[in-house]
């Protein structure tokens, strides 16, 4: 069984990841009845994590968290002895499980796991990685990117029967194609803007129910067409891609947002984006982390834990 101790330090650890660094003013994240929770993949004490625009609480705010996300952080997860111990003889656990509730903070002062390359520095901005909501140092605006030359092009055109009740689409045949995450919907009663956030259960981009990402609908059965666009990353990669990595180059939509993996999983291959445009062979880059308002306030290398606070000074 791993877990036991066999040294003993001169100096004690600080803390552990997730813990509050001082007694300054915190701030919670907004939630309602049964929210927030963990999601399917649980979420791991100590890091950052994004809240799913769907589904919602009684109260109409966002119910589930995630590890993983794209866009701003929706806050940082304190250590509140709230992970469990679910590997067979396992010491310790740092993750919460699926369904169970969370706080998170949107300010305050933490300590947190330096999962950088380089060192952390006094006053450097902390960065979420997407992936995972690890946490790295750099200075403001220094967003880790990936590159490839590659192009995008429209997605396969997608076609369903389907009906929308409150936040859920239910298939119930399929015309053409298959929808994927992230795919614009439009349809007689669908909502402007809504998209595909997850499938809840059936056939793979088939019949089955979905989340979408606008809720308290009520669109009768009709047919319901998805437009996205698909990134190929096709030679000179540099770094790795991932879902929530938003692209640029030459032709490419501003805001263009990987919400799925296609053939690549991080290198050279496919990828399914939110916007369905034609870009052209160029050197496409994709963002990997994003900054948050949290900044350094001791420094630590790779590897060692961290003091953050969203008080600046000054």
């Amino acid at each position: 069984m791993a877990g036991f101790q066999t040294a003993v330090n001169v100096q004690p650890a600080p803390a552990v990841a997730g813990d509050f660094a001082d007694h300054n003013p915190r701030v919670s994240v907004e939630a309602g009845p049964g929210g927030l929770v963990a999601g399917a993949a649980g979420v791991t004490v100590g890091r950052f994590a994004w809240w799913k625009p769907n589904p919602i609480d009684p109260n109409g705010a966002p119910a589930i968290v995630d590890s993983f996300g794209a866009g701003p952080v929706t806050g940082f997860v304190h250590r509140a002895q709230q992970g469990l111990i679910t590997d067979y003889l396992a010491g310790a656990g740092m993750l919460i499980p699926k369904g169970f509730p969370i706080t998170l903070h949107s300010a305050g002062g933490f300590w947190v796991k330096n999962d950088g390359l380089t060192n952390a520095v006094v006053g450097q901005k902390a960065y979420a990685n997407f992936s995972d909501g690890k946490a790295s140092f750099a200075a403001t605006g220094a967003a880790l990117t990936a590159s490839a030359t590659g192009s995008i092009a429209a997605g396969t055109s997608t076609s369903v029967t389907g009906s929308i009740s409150g936040n859920k689409l239910t298939v119930t045949a399929v015309g053409s194609g298959a929808l994927v995450i992230g795919g614009l919907l439009s349809g007689t009663g669908v909502a402007t803007g809504t998209r595909v956030v997850a499938q809840d259960s059936g056939t793979a981009g088939g019949i089955g129910i979905y989340t979408v990402s606008i809720a308290n609908q009520a669109a009768a059965s009709t047919t319901i067409t998805q437009t996205y666009g698909v990134f190929t990353a096709a030679s000179a990669l540099s770094g790795l891609f991932q879902v929530g990595s938003v692209l640029s180059g030459s032709g490419v939509t501003a805001g263009t947002t990987i919400t799925a993996l296609g053939t690549g999983t991080g290198g050279l291959g496919t990828y399914i984006v939110d916007t369905t445009q034609t870009a052209s062979s160029t050197t496409i880059s994709g963002t990997t982390n994003v900054e948050t308002k949290f900044v350094a306030m001791s420094a630590g290398l790779p590897g060692e834990l961290v003091k953050i606070t969203s008080h600046l000074l000054g």
